[in-house]
């Protein structure tokens, strides 16, 4: 008899635990929901991030809250996502840090693909390159001819080690073979001073840093990094017309979500992006920092963040990065 109960138990099990997941799906959400932003406040993160949220509450119809959680390169706001409760409540927007971070660092509190799971990528931005107005370079390929013609004599300046624009700078080096020196800030911003006075000669860079330098030629802006042109930058080629075949380095935004979280609520929150994404007040909002709308599946997200990860591992483990140099 307890034998009998026992297998009995163990096949209603399932169907409870189809029918909770069900249940939640249906009446997904019906409080508000958190978006982790892991930076500190005014940065792309942040301006996206509260855009998003504003938009999504009204195609969910619930209050998505946007809360920032910076520490640690955005490890620490992701972690407290990938550790929360697999119930939809809770969500994180990251950048390509995200795989980058489990590489680069010596240990890791969660596994980016054990604890998480793609909802959507959201969106997709390229890097512009940007040299100091006093070096005689207009073009990519003056930057390349006088880094050869002066090797060491070249410092690049990134948001910090690890960052997508240290990366960028690192992936143009082993492509390029140009000899150049990382000299890392706590923001793109913070470096742009001394790119104006050639204490530092090139970077990649965000968009939404660089404009309001390049928009009055305190800095020069020569490439971007996508594969097609910027809208903000549309008479400047990308690296791959400049001969780089290959080159894309995109500050791609994405949102995440703990992996046990049921595929019907994921379901519901991919469509409610994607919607939202399609929202024009949302789009100019986007553009005016030059980020473009993506939305993904989620079976496309998992697949790109895969790519994205391999991808970044292989400039990291060649370039010999280290956490701190």
């Amino acid at each position: 008899m307890n034998f009998a109960r026992t297998m009995r138990a163990l096949m209603v099990a399932p169907a409870l635990c189809l029918m909770a997941g069900a249940a939640l799906a249906q009446s997904y959400p019906n409080k508000p929901v958190r978006l982790v932003l892991p930076y500190s406040p005014g940065g792309i993160i942040d301006y996206v991030g509260r855009t998003m949220a504003q938009g999504l509450s009204t195609t969910l119809g619930q209050s998505v809250v946007a809360e920032n959680r910076p520490g640690a390169g955005g490890i620490t706001g992701t972690d407290t996502v990938a550790r929360s409760a697999p119930d939809g409540y809770n969500l994180v927007l990251m950048d390509p840090a995200i795989v980058i971070n489990p590489t680069l660092q010596a240990s890791m509190p969660y596994d980016l693909f054990k604890q998480l799971t793609t909802v959507s990528i959201i969106s997709t931005s390229p890097e512009v390159v940007v040299v100091a107005p006093d070096l005689p370079i207009k073009s990519l390929a003056d930057l390349i001819a006088y880094g050869k013609a002066n090797p060491g004599k070249l410092n690049f300046a990134s948001a910090g080690i690890g960052t997508t624009p240290h990366l960028a700078g690192e992936l143009f080096k082993q492509r390029t073979g140009i000899d150049a020196t990382h000299v890392p800030y706590r923001s793109i911003g913070q470096s742009y001073p001394d790119m104006m006075n050639n204490k530092v000669q090139f970077a990649f860079s965000s968009i939404a840093g660089a404009l309001p330098f390049t928009t009055d030629n305190r800095v020069r802006a020569i490439a971007t990094t996508g594969n097609v042109r910027s809208n903000v930058y549309p008479d400047l080629p990308t690296v791959q017309e400049t001969g780089l075949a290959g080159f894309e380095v995109d500050l791609w935004l994405g949102i995440f979500a703990p992996a046990a979280t049921p595929a019907d609520v994921i379901g519901k929150l991919n469509d409610a992006i994607r919607t939202t994404l399609k929202d024009p007040e949302v789009i100019k909002a986007l553009a005016k920092v030059g980020v473009d709308p993506r939305g993904t599946t989620q079976k496309e997200g998992e697949a790109f963040l895969r790519d994205e990860f391999t991808k970044w591992k292989k400039v990291i483990e060649d370039g010999k990065i280290k956490e701190q140099q």
